[in-house]
């Protein structure tokens, strides 16, 4: 039976960010702030708060304040400011007239802020939340680079060019997709992950799940938010899944509730516990999103991707879990194709050929370059010199 994430989080040991010795808000106080902005998912905050740990500063992140991006930075020690938002259609839509208003609102809150707090350097990490803080960098005099985590630049990242002095991207060939005149400013990095993935510990995590040493864990993830469509495949497959393995879920806050089922552990959403979950699973059933798989790549771990179909995302998803699978790192299910059926006749046999796992495990760490997060660090740092 699943225990709760609370007390699960208690028996390991686990504690929130702002009690950790080492949390992002305790930089050097004699250290210019560093302000920070991005959002809408898990993966527009994690690499920005990795880039964070690594500069050791005063820390200020620009966001949503309905979004995700207040919490898990308030989680990991850092001061958040909101502005309004506006999201970012490629489509028509009467709604991009409210939020065209609601952006340029934004650029004003966002020009307020910084000339309050005066930071020295603003660190975007995408979304559509990001835009205003770059352009009021830019009319602030405030140096700015921005990062893309996935093969191809998002519309953001487009727009944000045009105001940061360097794009940073995760992928060689992601300089390609730039306008020409742009591609000077690129610079590959790869795409950051916290320090506490090259940390992880397999047997503390299952430790925190419960799980003994010989069962065969199965991670799923649905993305920070959670994926309805994976949840549904995910509980027709668990009468098979569950009496030979142990199945870790994380649902999303929509759609979570407990289980009394054996081997099986739900939870609405993981948090410092997640990098020692991932180092404990042989095998990851995940979406594509490149944050994700950055993750998969630190701690090198086989994986089927499913990822977001085009009538969901701008396609991004589908070319990133591409370069995972020409890489021999994941198989991919394509949502039209997924069934509980297509899902076991990958997943069994995976599980029951060790060699392969560890084979596919190794090209996903191969796809890992090197300290990400301290190579962007580095950059910033040099800039302020």
């Amino acid at each position: 039976m699943a225990k709760s994430v609370a007390s699960a989080e208690e028996s390991a040991g686990y504690v929130g960010a702002k009690e950790s010795a080492e949390y992002v808000g305790a930089g050097a106080p004699d250290l210019p702030v560093i302000a920070f902005t991005g959002g809408g998912t898990a993966g527009h905050v994690f690499p920005g708060i990795a880039v964070a740990e690594e500069l050791g500063r005063r820390a200020l992140w620009i966001g949503s304040p309905d979004g995700v991006e207040k919490r898990l930075a308030e989680d990991a020690g850092m001061e958040f400011r909101g502005i309004p938002a506006g999201k970012l259609r490629r489509y028509f839509s009467f709604r991009n007239l409210s939020d065209i208003a609601r952006i340029i609102s934004g650029v004003f809150a966002a020009v307020r802020i910084l000339k309050k707090e005066k930071p020295a350097f603003l660190f975007s990490k995408g979304g559509f939340v990001s835009v205003p803080p770059v352009v009021a960098a830019r009319l602030c005099g405030i140096p700015a680079y921005t990062h893309e985590s996935d093969f191809d630049p998002g519309l953001a990242t487009r727009i944000n060019l045009m105001f940061c002095e360097k794009v940073l991207v995760s992928f060689p060939e992601t300089v390609n997709f730039l306008p020409a005149r742009f591609r000077r400013k690129a610079a590959v990095t790869g795409n950051p992950v916290r320090r506490a993935m090259y940390g992880a510990d397999p047997d503390r995590g299952r430790r925190y799940l419960g799980c003994g040493p010989l069962t065969q864990v199965i991670l799923v993830l649905g993305g920070s938010q959670g994926s309805s469509f994976i949840n549904g495949l995910i509980a027709a497959c668990l009468p098979r899944l569950v009496p030979l393995h142990f199945v870790v879920h994380q649902m999303g806050a929509h759609d979570y509730s407990t289980s009394g089922l054996r081997n099986y552990f739900p939870a609405a959403f993981f948090s410092a516990e997640l990098p020692d979950i991932i180092a404990a699973a042989d095998l990851v059933i995940c979406r594509s999103g490149a944050n994700t798989l950055a993750e998969l790549a630190a701690l090198g771990k086989p994986s089927v991707l499913i990822p977001l179909p085009r009538n969901g995302s701008r396609g991004d998803q589908l070319r990133n879990a591409e370069v995972f699978r020409a890489r021999g790192a994941a198989l991919v299910l394509q949502e039209q194709d997924a069934t509980a059926d297509s899902l076991l006749a990958m997943v069994c046999p995976l599980l029951a050929d060790s060699r392969r796992l560890r084979e596919m495990g190794s090209r996903a760490g191969s796809l890992s370059a090197g300290r990400p997060a301290e190579t962007i660090a580095r950059l910033i740092t040099q800039r302020l010199a």
